[in-house]
C-alpha cells in the first residue's frame, strides 16, 4: 500500500510539473516553464524513487511500471477535468477501457515470479 500511495503523490507533482505550466504559465518563456517544471518534478522523484524501492520484489519491474501508469492516467484524467476543463470524450474513455484490459491481462493471471534482489 505504501507503494501504491507514494506512486499516486508523485504522479500528482508530476502530472503538474508537466501539464500545469498550460493552465498557469502560460504567459511566462519556455525556459522559465521548462525550469519551473524541473523544480516541481525533483519531488516527484523524491516520491517515485522510493516507491519504486520499496515495491521491488513485492511486484516485477513490469508490474511497478503497469500501475505507475494506471495511476497517472487516473491523475491525469481529474486534473484534466478540474483544472483544464477538459471534458472525457467517449473516444478517450473507450481507450481508457482498453488500458483497463491491459492491466486485467498484466494481473489476471497467474503471477510471474519474482527477481531476486
Amino acid at each position: 500500500m505504501t507503494t501504491i500511495l507514494l506512486l499516486a503523490l508523485s504522479n500528482i507533482f508530476m502530472t503538474y510539473a508537466w501539464y500545469g505550466h498550460l493552465k498557469y504559465h502560460g504567459d511566462k518563456p519556455l525556459w522559465a516553464a521548462i525550469l519551473l517544471s524541473w523544480g516541481i518534478a525533483f519531488f516527484e522523484y523524491c516520491l517515485m524513487v522510493p516507491a519504486n524501492r520499496i515495491g521491488y520484489g513485492r511486484f516485477t519491474g513490469y508490474e511497478l511500471k503497469i500501475i505507475q501508469e494506471v495511476i497517472t492516467l487516473v491523475v491525469f484524467v481529474g486534473f484534466a477535468s478540474l483544472v483544464l476543463g477538459e471534458k472525457l470524450k467517449w473516444n478517450y474513455a473507450v481507450s481508457l477501457l482498453f488500458i483497463a484490459l491491459a492491466v486485467f491481462f498484466a494481473f489476471g493471471f497467474s503471477k510471474p515470479a519474482v527477481p531476486a534482489a
